[in-house]
């Protein structure tokens, strides 16, 4: 039978994806300590997720108003931990979740990243995922040395060759070209271990990785591009693709035609695992749950949806009066997160929508009030979703944590486990065993269609 995916959605920074969550009473505040991160991993590993996972960018949001004092005084995302070593504390108290991390295509080099996730891999015993990812605003762009953010389409042109990279410094080693033989004092078979030379129009590496495989292969790979430029993107490379589908029908339908994509990319469809995004609000009854959406409902600020909008879509909101339509030269030339326009505009019906309208048309920094329940209406809603078929299984944001993911964990999965939608036990050791993806083979990632 048919099974769903789990994924938790972490942030390894002062709140959750809610830039409100910090101020929910039940929200631990020593988000700077290794307990943290390891109580999140220890409740995701005994809900039996596949993985946890975090998100990340290379700068506080300080887009707004062009300072970074609102979102410090708010604390609007303005801690923001290395989520690679962050994963190290969490990958040392849990023994199968897997292990998730985001990584800029635009930023950093492909060697570097190849090494840090292929690393993870081997201390995580095979557990490890990249989720590749192009940064998208002024301020990461400052922080990384470069005068301006690369447009949009360029930046997923450079992402291609990144991951052709990656993936060729991860076949680098032949899986039995470590020999470790000290009696006759032979380490390994250089006939086994390959340079790549790498020439493309953005990039070059040389090689040879200096990163054995692991026990899955090589790290699984995420994308969450939601652009028609991402999502060609995330069917060429991802084996697991997170989404924010608006609804059940039209996300049945674009799930289908995503799937559609993957084959005529090459792939096999039911190697490329879709979670779309959810943020479930639970309790032991339903009126328990609605007295705590409540709460999270109070929480949130008009600054934290401007700021997160300000960065999301790389244009200062504080220009801007908050009934003040955008002109179609502004909404052209956003050149952040697109697919949160597109939304706009589509929930709005509007081409030209004002500020105002970006927050609600957005949802940006509000919880989705969508799952709001006891056991059996949270999972009602999901076995929907997922049998319908709109998905492959969830990407789970807790609203305030590490609660959020322990209500999840104590109320949802059991009823989940009880009507056989979601396994009882870890089936193997490795993220791909979770995911029913085969251990990675060297050249794998290359499609049918490719010629050697």
């Amino acid at each position: 039978m048919r099974q769903m995916h789990l994924v938790g959605f972490m942030q390894a920074q002062n709140c959750t994806n809610y830039a409100s969550s910090w101020r929910h009473p039940q929200s631990r505040t020593d988000f700077l300590t290794a307990d943290f991160f390891q109580e999140i991993g220890r409740i995701l590993e005994a809900g039996k997720f596949d993985m946890g996972f975090f998100d990340d960018r290379l700068s506080m949001p300080d887009r707004y108003g062009s300072d970074h004092h609102h979102t410090v005084e708010h604390g609007i995302r303005c801690v923001k931990l290395d989520p690679v070593v962050t994963l190290t504390m969490m990958a040392a108290v849990t023994s199968r979740l897997g292990l998730g991390s985001t990584a800029s295509t635009t930023y950093y080099e492909p060697f570097h990243v190849a090494r840090a996730m292929q690393t993870l891999d081997l201390m995580s015993a095979g557990r490890a995922a990249w989720n590749i990812v192009t940064s998208l605003n002024d301020g990461e762009a400052a922080n990384m040395g470069h005068d301006e953010m690369m447009e949009h389409d360029r930046r997923y042109d450079r992402a291609d060759e990144f991951v052709e990279i990656v993936l060729g410094h991860w076949d680098a080693w032949e899986d039995d070209a470590l020999i470790i033989d000290k009696t006759t004092g032979r380490f390994g078979d250089g006939n086994k271990v390959h340079r790549l030379d790498y020439r493309g129009k953005f990039l070059k590496s040389r090689g040879p990785f200096t990163v054995p495989r692991s026990p899955q292969g090589r790290p699984v790979l995420i994308q969450a591009g939601s652009s028609g430029r991402g999502k060609s993107f995330s069917a060429r490379w991802a084996e697991l693709v997170f989404v924010a589908y608006h609804d059940v029908a039209s996300g049945a339908r674009e799930y289908a035609e995503f799937k559609h994509m993957i084959a005529a990319a090459g792939r096999n469809p039911d190697h490329v695992k879709v979670a779309t995004l959810i943020s479930p609000i639970c309790a032991a009854t339903k009126a328990e749950a609605e007295d705590r959406a409540a709460l999270i409902a109070s929480l949130p600020l008009e600054i934290d949806a401007l700021s997160l909008l300000s960065e999301a879509l790389n244009f200062d909101f504080s220009t801007k009066g908050m009934d003040e339509p955008f002109s179609d030269e502004e909404m052209a030339g956003m050149q952040g997160l697109q697919a949160i326009r597109d939304r706009v505009v589509r929930n709005t019906g509007k081409k030209n929508p004002t500020v105002r309208e970006f927050i609600t048309g957005s949802g940006r920094g509000r919880p989705n009030m969508n799952m709001v329940g006891g056991p059996k209406e949270i999972a009602d809603k999901m076995e929907e979703w997922f049998t319908k078929p709109a998905c492959d299984g969830f990407v789970v944001a807790a609203t305030y944590v590490p609660d959020g993911y322990r209500d999840f964990v104590t109320h949802v999965v059991p009823e989940l486990q009880r009507r056989g939608l979601f396994r009882k036990e870890y089936s193997g050791p490795t993220l791909r065993d979770h995911l029913g993806l085969a251990k990675s083979t060297i050249g794998d990632w290359r499609p049918a269609s490719a010629a050697e």
